[in-house]
């Protein structure tokens, strides 16, 4: 008898061995829209995004140094190129973050998931599953009740940040199907030379009259609390879910690994209320609600094998 039940049990407890730690990427990354806006001010945007990176850049490259060594100058110019689009991301984000609330933040950069199916479909000129039009309608219509909160008033201008953030990473994703000399590279370098493209981008900009403290000034007058939430930024919401993200795909299907990393916007929403005393109001939670099931949905159409 236990000598039958044993080949079943063991293949459970290795997926749950496997799913526990990209849930922990979701859990973490929902975190992080509530630490970002902990720690950052329109005056320090651009600052806290070049030390966030610095700190984990050495990291990486010392990690993937010799796979860094043989990528080609092709290589080197796509993922370059891929930086400049992921510093426009973190940048319009960021920006969204400080001048809204994390609870809307993690549930509207959610809709990633819909936008980027669809911009594929266009682009390959094929028309999306029935099903996931439908379910694209729900989240659309939840962030217009989200952006409400007390009332029916315009959205924020955080709220419209975000939105543009969501778009972002299509255009991101679209770019790195397109780019033919990237789609060979070692995953670690390609992160690696955009995220070494990125900082360099921020740093500029921060040094520019009017866009806010300079990255040393910022880093001076820090406390305990508000390098508590960069190194939480840094180490766990970058270089940890990385590392996890490519450990994990090697070891169960790509979109079970979307499927966990996709319930991201409920724990933004859990942690933005429960820790940040961030309140929706009725037309806000129906919003929420909208948003999570819509998403849910919409990844089951795109992905019915991983449902």
């Amino acid at each position: 008898m236990s000598s039958i039940a044993a080949p079943t049990l063991a293949p459970s407890r290795r997926a749950w061995l496997t799913d526990l730690p990209v849930l922990l990427v979701a859990v973490v990354r929902g975190s992080s829209y509530l630490a970002a806006k902990g720690i950052t001010t329109t005056q320090t945007v651009l600052a806290v995004l070049v030390l966030r990176f610095a700190v984990v850049l050495p990291v990486l490259a010392v990690a993937g140094r010799r796979r860094l060594r043989a990528l080609s100058a092709a290589q080197w110019r796509g993922a370059g190129l891929l930086g400049l689009v992921l510093s426009a991301i973190f940048l319009v984000e960021t920006y969204g973050v400080v001048h809204t609330s994390a609870t809307n933040a993690g549930l509207i950069i959610s809709l990633t998931m819909i936008f980027t199916p669809l911009a594929e479909a266009a682009v390959a000129r094929v028309r999306p599953p029935r099903a996931f039009l439908a379910a694209a309608a729900l989240p659309v219509a939840g962030v217009v009740l989200l952006t409400q909160g007390g009332g029916f008033t315009s959205p924020s201008a955080g709220d419209l940040l975000v939105l543009v953030a969501a778009l972002a990473p299509t255009v991101h994703v679209l770019l790195m199907a397109r780019i033919t000399s990237v789609r060979g590279a070692d995953s670690l370098s390609l992160t690696t030379v955009q995220l070494g493209s990125a900082v360099p981008v921020f740093a500029l900009l921060s040094a520019v009259p009017g866009t806010g403290e300079a990255p040393w000034t910022v880093a001076a007058g820090f406390g305990v609390r508000e390098w508590g939430g960069l190194l939480f930024l840094s180490v766990f919401c970058t270089l940890f879910a990385f590392f996890v993200q490519m450990w994990s795909v090697r070891r169960t299907s790509p979109s079970r690994v979307g499927l966990l990393l996709g319930t991201e916007p409920l724990w933004a929403a859990a942690v933005g209320i429960a820790i940040g005393g961030e309140r929706l109001g009725v037309p806000g939670a129906v919003g929420a609600v909208l948003v999570l099931a819509g998403t849910a949905r919409g990844r089951r159409a795109v992905a019915p094998a991983a449902s």
